[in-house]
């Protein structure tokens, strides 16, 4: 009988109908493959069953997370490749169908040989880290759950990642510098898009760890209202605050947007929080945020978007990322997005891509987590540190191959009187 990698190899080129871009090492020491390409390690027949009894993405995630499946070599090349093969072949008209699968009687043999491989058909549990998919309602309770499931990892943890801007967005690379002045620039830029001036009041909408907040007050002179759901940010946001002796300007709140009757402020930056508001709830979510605003107030939603879709009710979460990562999370193309703002009331005024910035960001988050790897698992667990690293390198890639974007829309609530506020050129804020 032929060894494990052998027969692995060849009943993934029979059920995907097209040769294996990487090399295969099985749980016995064998190989297969073409040489020179990136090795799928596969470490045991556990990593086979979870993809058996769960085909497909989420399958392969859970054996990535639980350790039963490694790649060595280049990670960014390895899921370029198996993405070409597993998820990308069907607009590129390679590939087989499920439909062909089931007719080509090789094919039917290759999936009683694999069943014959994996032993004991049992399915095995999830990984822990995995959370329970279900109907994504965006109540009060499940988003703070949500929230609490992605950010309260620890502080020490998003530190690691994020370097010492803590700014969990897309950066604004200028120039060749470090990720620090990219993040810098990204922040100065958002400031600039909303005109902050000593006095005004802004309120940011998922502050994270008091990035924005702490820089416009700081340099903009502005008092600042930052609302999260998560206490860790909290807690480590209000530290940053007193360390700047910013407390008489800035507030940190655990608080739902939804919630916030202070208003009218001058400004509201929404920075990465969007995606987390939900289809269903996207118009409140603006109407809410209008009605926070004085009129002449500008908004600044920095959002990532999804490619739209020939039938958008066909759209479905993206299992690893709904599982794993941003449970509850929802992404929309940008057009949606725009109607929904003017339909809340809002003219937008201005929309800037900043998808390339976004893949440049993800690869330096990535070469931080490598970089500190043993420090990075004993902080977040072996399994937390491993879906990080697998989400954030394939979100890179996706950035690159435009699979999805990022935006910052520039909205205001012009009054009655058709006086935006805005120059002219309103460019010249990029200079």
């Amino acid at each position: 009988m032929a060894d494990a990698a052998s027969r692995l190899v060849s009943v993934a080129e029979q059920l995907l109908g097209a040769p294996l871009p990487v090399r295969v090492r099985a749980w016995d020491g064998s190989q297969a493959g073409p040489p020179g390409t990136p090795v799928i390690v596969v470490r045991n027949r556990r990593a086979l069953r979870r993809m058996l009894f769960k085909p497909g993405e989420l399958g392969m995630a859970r054996a990535w997370v639980a350790g039963d499946l490694d790649i060595e070599g280049d990670l960014y090349t390895a899921l370029g490749a198996m993405a070409g093969l597993l998820w990308e072949h069907d607009d590129e008209g390679g590939g087989r169908s499920l439909a062909d699968t089931v007719r080509d009687p090789a094919a039917r043999a290759a999936v009683r040989d694999l069943i014959r491989l994996v032993g004991p058909p049992l399915p095995p549990a999830p990984p822990r880290e995995e959370v329970r998919r279900r109907r994504h309602l965006h109540t009060r309770r499940t988003d703070r759950r949500a929230i609490s499931h992605h950010y309260d990892v620890g502080n020490d943890f998003y530190s690691l990642v994020l370097g010492p801007s803590m700014v969990y967005s897309c950066a604004y690379w200028e120039d060749d510098g470090s990720l620090e002045t990219a993040q810098r620039d990204k922040l100065e830029l958002v400031c600039r898009k909303l005109g902050l001036k000593p006095g005004q009041r802004l309120l940011d909408v998922g502050c994270g760890w008091g990035s924005m907040a702490v820089h416009a007050a700081r340099e903009h002179g502005v008092s600042v209202v930052g609302v999260t759901l998560s206490h860790e940010q909290a807690a480590f946001a209000r530290k940053r605050v007193a360390d700047e002796g910013l407390t008489d300007r800035v507030e940190i709140r655990v608080q739902d947007y939804r919630d916030v009757r202070d208003g009218p402020y001058d400004a509201i930056s929404s920075i990465g929080m969007a995606e987390h508001v939900g289809a269903e709830r996207y118009l409140d979510y603006a109407r809410d945020l209008y009605g926070l605003l004085r009129p002449g107030g500008r908004l600044l939603n920095h959002q990532i978007a999804r490619r739209p879709q020939q039938d958008e009710s066909a759209y479905e979460v993206d299992a690893f990322i709904d599982s794993y990562v941003f449970p509850d999370g929802e992404l929309a193309p940008i057009g949606t997005t725009v109607t929904m703002l003017e339909r809340a009331g809002f003219e937008v005024r201005d929309v800037e891509s900043l998808r390339e910035h976004y893949a440049r960001t993800l690869r330096a988050w990535v070469t931080n987590l490598e970089g500190d790897w043993a420090r990075a698992t004993r902080l977040a667990g072996f399994g937390r540190a491993r879906v990080w690293r697998l989400y954030m390198a394939a979100s890179a890639l996706a950035f690159e191959r435009n699979q999805i974007g990022v935006n910052q829309v520039l909205a205001v609530r012009t009054p009655e009187t058709g006086t935006s506020g805005l120059p002219a050129r309103t460019r010249t804020w990029n200079a």
